[in-house]
């Protein structure tokens, strides 16, 4: 068959995507064939852009690390995943080291991620490895394969968060930035049984996700980090809501952010750092201490859980559609420059 394929690659930081037509080689051994129906850009995708972040490959690259698609031929050893819809995970774990085989295969240190470490889905089709690709199962009803693409970062990432952090029903949630990643994270921790809050500087987010599980929202433009805490504390009384060990995950990515969401920790509570910013945050340490509290950072997502994750979905808990805007991947410089700008506030997805 054909294997010739039209991708858009990054050839240098501050330059637009530059079109490139390829032909991929035969999958191997324990390889498949996806033909990409959908791939999300990300804010990874656009630190690696502006130069901010290296990525790890050296360029020319194609990026992209949140696809989903259909698998067209397989390696040896893998006929049964023709046909099959697949999510491709943003990090493809090696499967074999002491990280993976202890329950963190998210950290594996010999992972590879799409768009970084090798090419990724701003492309017709892309080869992966079988082992981390993630069946979807089936139909998902409400959604098109091409929305599921935010499965493989945005969804997942949140979702893996709320695990580490032990989020269950009853507990207070609260989300600081709800762009793709934390707008996910409201609808999981919601559909966990949380009661959440959000805190963004742009009051349409807030709007949009207070009929998908977020009970209220701040406006960080009108409300500081203390003003923001005095009206949980208060909303937390008022409704018989738990006063302390609330669940703060910061998914902003910015230096604000991680200081506010700091800042929200209470007596056992927990914060979990989502979000990535390359600049420094001053902190005081000490609350943990004082606090009890606890603090972790979340990277990706183990690709164990990302059957969970499309449960959610295919119950209805969770929802893609109206947070995802598509363009055709030849339009992936103006989807580029419409979420840089933030002109829109749905998370922009390449459909070949």
């Amino acid at each position: 068959m054909s294997r010739n394929i039209v991708c858009y690659q990054m050839v240098a930081p501050g330059k637009p995507l530059e079109r490139a037509d390829r032909e991929l080689a035969a999958p191997g051994a324990g390889e498949l064939l996806v033909e990409v129906a959908g791939c999300g850009i990300c804010h990874t995708d656009l630190s690696f852009l502006s130069g901010q972040v290296r990525t790890n490959r050296p360029l020319p690259l194609v990026l992209g690390h949140e696809v989903s698609g259909t698998v067209v031929e397989a390696g040896s050893g893998c006929d049964s995943w023709v046909g099959q819809a697949v999510i491709v995970p943003a990090v493809l774990p090696c499967g074999d080291c002491a990280l993976c085989k202890g329950g963190r295969a998210n950290a594996c240190r010999s992972q590879k991620m799409p768009g970084n470490d090798i090419d990724g889905g701003f492309a017709t089709h892309m080869l992966v490895p079988a082992r981390s690709a993630v069946r979807v199962g089936g139909a998902i009803e409400g959604h098109e394969l091409w929305e599921l693409a935010v499965v493989a970062d945005a969804v997942t990432t949140p979702y893996q968060a709320a695990v580490r952090a032990g989020l269950r029903p009853g507990d207070v949630a609260v989300f600081v930035g709800l762009g793709g990643v934390g707008g996910f994270g409201v609808q999981i921790a919601s559909a966990l049984g949380a009661t959440v809050f959000g805190v963004d500087v742009d009051s349409e987010k807030l709007r949009r996700l207070a009929s998908h599980g977020l009970f209220r929202g701040f406006d960080a433009r009108e409300l500081d980090a203390r003003a923001v805490k005095a009206e949980l504390v208060k909303e937390c009384k008022q409704r018989g809501l738990p006063a302390l060990g609330w669940k703060i995950f910061e998914t902003s990515g910015t230096t604000a952010g991680q200081e506010t969401a700091f800042s929200l920790l209470t007596h056992t509570g927990t914060l979990a750092i989502v979000g990535f910013t390359g600049e420094k945050v001053t902190l005081r340490l000490s609350n943990l201490m004082a606090l009890d509290a606890t603090a972790f950072g979340n990277w990706g997502c183990d690709p164990a859980h990302y059957p969970a994750a499309l449960e959610l979905l295919r119950a209805g808990k969770v929802t893609a559609r109206p947070f995802v805007r598509r363009y055709r991947l030849d339009q992936v410089n103006e989807a580029i420059e419409a979420v840089s700008s933030h002109q829109i506030s749905e998370r922009p997805v390449l459909v070949p």
